[in-house]
Formats: structure tokens, C-alpha cells, sequence
């Protein structure tokens, strides 16, 4: 009845002023996660009973219509701000057209047949909260290593306390095996650090008082007091973490394309209900309003979305932006910068430069011995090495670790000294000329000395990542047509290194600034272009790539800029994010279909078949159903997954 619609506005309205009238306090915001969930756990019983009190009302006891009314109003709220907001921003979408339909049904007295699209409307926002709320606990805490309590120092005291109370310029002190819980400056100390989580280098950094240290990082050897800088959100590690949990909120172009579409269409199918209500009745209007595919889209598409990220998050792939995972399908031109993309993981043993009597075996039985009981990886190469060689190592008398440079060990009453070129020059050790040139370059190399004198340089350089082989092959069959190196180096390592692993092309001698003019070039010959980096100067390539790729490991700003990261540190799953980016599009076109099939079944009923209208929402929602079901495709494989 049209006091019952009325009775429904001016409830409505009077809640709205009181509302305004009373400014609510802002909880944090975990509190407001609980409470959403709970209000959807609430509002989907309270829907429950508004059916149950509906189909009594319609069917049996009249007299419970003031009970009734007042928990669909209550169930209807959520969609009636939302068409407040939409009326004030001057648009008319499918929040207002569905409001308006609610209303024309209560005063037709079609409260069963409501009520159960409330019922679903409520059920599909459960749905989608719970697929988010799990999409972001899988994406989120990548990072999350820090301690709960640390050490302070306090009037000359060390005392424990939980992380969330340090406080900018207190003192935190933290020691061998220990991660860095703030970014913060040495203030005292040495120690080398661990910065492979955010930096992606495999060589642990030497650092002393005035240096900068970063939360997430772990102290390998030694002892550092920190003055703190930053805490909590405002780190480096927080930052990186708060851009992971945006990545479960991206929409897909397809689901905008969709969403747009409907939000375009609810004016001219809202007008064609009213001639339809106006010219065959109410329930006919009705009916023809139930044909609208919007609602459809916006729980199916976003589902469908959801749940592929998440199927990619638990491969470790965290997917940032969805136009990007969409514009995979277009992708046939891949770009992978060399250093650190396609090389990385525990370092090898190069060449061994003598400078003395000792044969290469010796220097590296004697770098070994010093090295062996260090966990850092160069120390894990020098004595995969010697392990692989099946060389004896010698007992070792005593050992002295000199944080930050070096190691002093004492084998068959000899010093044996094994580090870095400054240190060797710190325990007064000369070295010869020629080393210099030699060591001009991008390689590490580590010193090896006995007594006073240098018999030996280690070259420590870096591995080809065991995955690439096999991952270039498998994206030749998912059709890339086009895999190239981008690399500084120089023409022959270049080219040897793209032959190796049968690469199409490869471009040498290029400076940070030139890689993004070759994304430019290629993308003006009509290709579209992936770029996977790691590091500062791979960014502006990364940004002007149809699709930017990282891993975890790498530079910070890599990982900010890029659409898509490797949560493993590894790129053994790009064919899976090709297969993934090909199924989500299968999967779109497929519920974007289904979304379609009440307008035919509903617009024929309504004027062939004198179809009613509770028939026309169950028919609707059935079919929601249908679409929801093969929007939950991807759970199936998760389980498979779990399962491996």
C-alpha cells in the first residue's frame, strides 16, 4: 500500500537526521574490520527473519506488518544511503532504480517476493566481504617478520619493551640473528645486515655508526645500538605492506566495463518499467524491472575478480592492479633485466686470482676453513665450492670475527685473514697493483691472506636463476612471441647469455635511462610489452610497460611501481600468471553471460507467459546462483593446491 511506502520514507528520512545530528568516534581501523564483519553477519539474519516475517505477513498473518516493515527498512538501509549519495551527485544508476523498485513492491503488496531480494542482496555482500577479507590476509604481513618486544636503552639501562611503544629518538639495540624492528641510524656499533627482503642483494652490507638501517632487516653478525626514526606506519616495511593490502581492492576492466554498463542502463530499463507498470499493471512493471542485470554484475564480476587473485596469491603472486592481470592477454613481448632478474639465489665461486706460491685449491681451502662456520651467502658459495672440489679442510685453532670486515682464523699456527680489500688494508696487508684494474668491475671479490701477505682474490659472482631455462620455454608455448635481455653489460656476455637460454633478443651496453625508450620502441611497432625488473634504474621502464613484473627481493621502488610481484623472490610463476590471466577472462566472459539470461527469461515472461513477480526474483537469484557458482571456480583449484 502507498502508506506503507510512505511510512517506509519517513522512517527512513527521521534516522537520517538523527544521524547527522550525531558524530560517531572513529575506531582503528582493525576494529572497524571486526565490526563490518559482524554488521554483515547481523544483516544477513536480520534478512532471514525479514523473509520469514514477509511470507508470514503475505500468506497468513497480516497484523505482523508493522514487525515487518520495520526489519526491511532496516535491511534496505544500506541500499537507500547509497541511493541518497547517488541522487546527490546527480546520477541515476542501479542503487536508485533498485530503491525505487523496492518501493513500487511494497505498495503493490509484493512483500514475499522483496523480501527475498533483500534476503540475496545481503547474502552476496557477505559473499564478496569474506573473499575480500581472505584475499587480503593472503596478500598482507608479507613482510611481517617484526618482534613483538625489543631491546631500549634507557639511562644506561637495556630494558624489554612491546614494539608498538618505541617512540621516535629512543635507542634500540639489536644483536647477531635479530631483526631490525625500525628504520632508523647506528649510533653505535657494527654490524653486517641482511637487506635481501627489501633490497634483493645477496651480499649482506657492512654497516657502522651514522649508517641507515631498515625495519625487516636482519642483523647477521654483531651488535648495534639504533637511534629511531621511524616506527610503525611509517616505515619502509608498513608502506610496502599498506600497498599490498590496497591490491585486494582493484577492479578489473572487464567488472568496469560491466559495472559502467549497468549503471548506464538503469535509467532507460527503470523508464521502460514504469510504461510497462503504467500500460499492463504493476506486477508486468515489475516483472520487466527484474530483467535488469546490474546488481548481477556487480556481485558476480567483483567475485570472480576476488577469487582469481586470491587463486594467484596462494601461488605467491600478488596481482596489485587488475587491468594489468587482464592486459596479460595481450602481452607478446617480454623484457627481463639481467642482473638480479635473471640471476640471483646463493652466489658462486668465479675465478681465483693467485697473487703468490699458493695453487687455487689452497686459497680456497684456507678462504673455506676461515668462512665455514659463517652463514652469510658468500661464505655459503666459498664453501659450496670447496665442498664441491671434495677438498679437505684443515682443523681451525681459533677464530676472530672483525664485524664488518672480515675474519681472522688461525690454521696449523698460521693467520689466516679473509675478507674484503679495506680490510686487508686495515690489518696492514699491501695490495699488489694490478688488482685494482681487475677488480674495476661489477664482481665481488673476497681476500684471502696469510700472515702478512695476499696469496689470493676470490671472484664471488652471481648464478642465472635455475627456473629460467624452463620458463622461457613454457612462455614460447603460451605465445610470447618476442623474450629479450635488457642488460649494462657488454655485447659478447650478453648475447652469449641470450643463446643460452634461447632467448630471441637481447639489447647490451644499456644505461638505466635508455631501457624505457626501448618499452617506447617496441610498443611503436605495435607490440605490447612486460617488463620484469628488480632494481631503482629498472622503474621508468617498469612504468612505461603495458605490464610491470618484480619480485620480493627487490629495490623497494621496484616493488611500489611494478602491477604485479613474485611473493617467492622467484620467476618460476610467470606461466602461471599467463594461465591465470586467461582463465580470469574465460571466467568474466562467462559470468557477464550468465548475467544476461534473466533479461530474456524475465522480458519474455512477463509478456508471454503472465510470468509473477515472486517467480521472476526466484528466477533472478537462481540464476545470481548460477553465476556465483562459476565465479567460485577458482576455489576448486586452491583446493587442489592445498593438496599438493
Amino acid at each position: 500500500m502507498l502508506v506503507e511506502t510512505g511510512l517506509i520514507l519517513s522512517c527512513y528520512f527521521g534516522f537520517r537526521i538523527f544521524e547527522k545530528k550525531r558524530e560517531r568516534l572513529k575506531h582503528p581501523k582493525n576494529e572497524l574490520v571486526v565490526e563490518t564483519q559482524k554488521k554483515l553477519d547481523f544483516n544477513l539474519k536480520v534478512s532471514g527473519a525479514n523473509l520469514g516475517l514477509a511470507g508470514m505477513r503475505q500468506f497468513f498473518y497480516p497484523q505482523l506488518a508493522p514487525l515487518f516493515l520495520g526489519s526491511f527498512l532496516y535491511n534496505n538501509l544500506i541500499l537507500y544511503k547509497r541511493t541518497e549519495q547517488s541522487l546527490k551527485d546527480k546520477k541515476f544508476n542501479i542503487h536508485v532504480s533498485s530503491a525505487i523498485a523496492s518501493l513500487i513492491a511494497i505498495s503493490a503488496n509484493q512483500y514475499f517476493a522483496t523480501a527475498i531480494g533483500c534476503f540475496f542482496y545481503h547474502f552476496s555482500e557477505k559473499v564478496i566481504a569474506n573473499t575480500k577479507q581472505e584475499s587480503e590476509k593472503v596478500l598482507t604481513n608479507v613482510f611481517d617478520q617484526l618482534p613483538r618486544m625489543v631491546w631500549v636503552s634507557k639511562s644506561a639501562t637495556e630494558i624489554e619493551i612491546p614494539l608498538e611503544k618505541v617512540k621516535l629518538g629512543d635507542t634500540v639495540i639489536v644483536t647477531t640473528g635479530e631483526v631490525i624492528p625500525i628504520d632508523g641510524v647506528i649510533i653505535e656499533g657494527m654490524a653486517i645486515i641482511d637487506q635481501h627482503a627489501l633490497t634483493g642483494e645477496f651480499q649482506p652490507t657492512e654497516k657502522e655508526e651514522g649508517a641507515q638501517v631498515l625495519a625487516s632487516t636482519l642483523v647477521v653478525s654483531g651488535k648495534i645500538w639504533i637511534e629511531v626514526e621511524k616506527t610503525g606506519s611509517d616505515s619502509t616495511v608498513a608502506k610496502i605492506n599498506q600497498i599490498l593490502i590496497h591490491s585486494a581492492d582493484f577492479k578489473s576492466q572487464a567488472q568496469l566495463w560491466g559495472e559502467k554498463l549497468a549503471d548506464d542502463v538503469a535509467l532507460p530499463f527503470f523508464i521502460f518499467s514504469l510504461f510497462a507498470l503504467v500500460l499492463f499493471g504493476p506486477i508486468v512493471g515489475l516483472v520487466v524491472f527484474t530483467a535488469s542485470f546490474g546488481n548481477n554484475i556487480r556481485i558476480i564480476a567483483p567475485l570472480s575478480t576476488l577469487n582469481h587473485v586470491k587463486l594467484a596469491s596462494q601461488q605467491g603472486i600478488l596481482i596489485k592492479d587488475g587491468r594489468s592481470l587482464e592486459a596479460l592477454k595481450t602481452v607478446d613481448t617480454i623484457l627481463f633485466d639481467k642482473t638480479g632478474t635473471l640471476t640471483g639465489g646463493v652466489p658462486e665461486v668465479g675465478d681465483i686470482i693467485l697473487c703468490g706460491e699458493y695453487g687455487r685449491n689452497e686459497v680456497l681451502i684456507y678462504a673455506a676453513v676461515a668462512e665455514c662456520k659463517l652463514k652469510h651467502p658468500i661464505a655459503q658459495a666459498i664453501c659450496n665450492k670447496a665442498k664441491d672440489l671434495s677438498l679437505i679442510l684443515p682443523d681451525i685453532d681459533d677464530s676472530k670475527y672483525q664485524i664488518g670486515y672480515g675474519i681472522t682464523a688461525y690454521v696449523n699456527q698460521q693467520v689466516v685473514r679473509v675478507g674484503s680489500a679495506r680490510f686487508m688494508r686495515l690489518e696492514g696487508i699491501p695490495l699488489p697493483t694490478h688488482l685494482k684494474k681487475i677488480m674495476d668491475n661489477s664482481q665481488t671479490y673476497v681476500m684471502v691472506a696469510i700472515n702478512q701477505q695476499l696469496i689470493g682474490v676470490i671472484e664471488i659472482r652471481a648464478v642465472i636463476r635455475p627456473e629460467i631455462e624452463k620458463i622461457i620455454r613454457e612462455l614460447h608455448q603460451h605465445g610470447i612471441k618476442h623474450l629479450a635481455i635488457v642488460s649494462g653489460d657488454h655485447q659478447a656476455p650478453t648475447k652469449e647469455l641470450a643463446k643460452e637460454l634461447g632467448l630471441d633478443d637481447y639489447f647490451y651496453d644499456v644505461l638505466p635511462q635508455d631501457k624505457a625508450k626501448i618499452v617506447e620502441q617496441l610498443q611503436k611497432q605495435g607490440r605490447s610489452v612486460a617488463f620484469v625488473g628488480d632494481g631503482i634504474n629498472d622503474t621508468i621502464a617498469m612504468k612505461r610497460a603495458n605490464v610491470s613484473i618484480s619480485l620480493t627481493g627487490a629495490s623497494t621502488i621496484a616493488t611500489d611501481v611494478a602491477d604485479i610481484i613474485f611473493l617467492n623472490g622467484t620467476l618460476s610463476n610467470i606461466p602461471v600468471l599467463f594461465e591465470i590471466s586467461k582463465d580470469l577472462e574465460k571466467n568474466l566472459q562467462t559470468s557477464l553471460g550468465i548475467t544476461l539470461l534473466p533479461m530474456a527469461i524475465n522480458l519474455s515472461g512477463a509478456f508471454v507467459f503472465n510470468m509473477g513477480y515472486t517467480t521472476a526474483v526466484v528466477m533472478k537469484k537462481l540464476i545470481m546462483l548460477m553465476g556465483v557458482g562459476n565465479a567460485m571456480l577458482p576455489l576448486r583449484k586452491l583446493e587442489k593446491i592445498k593438496q599438493i
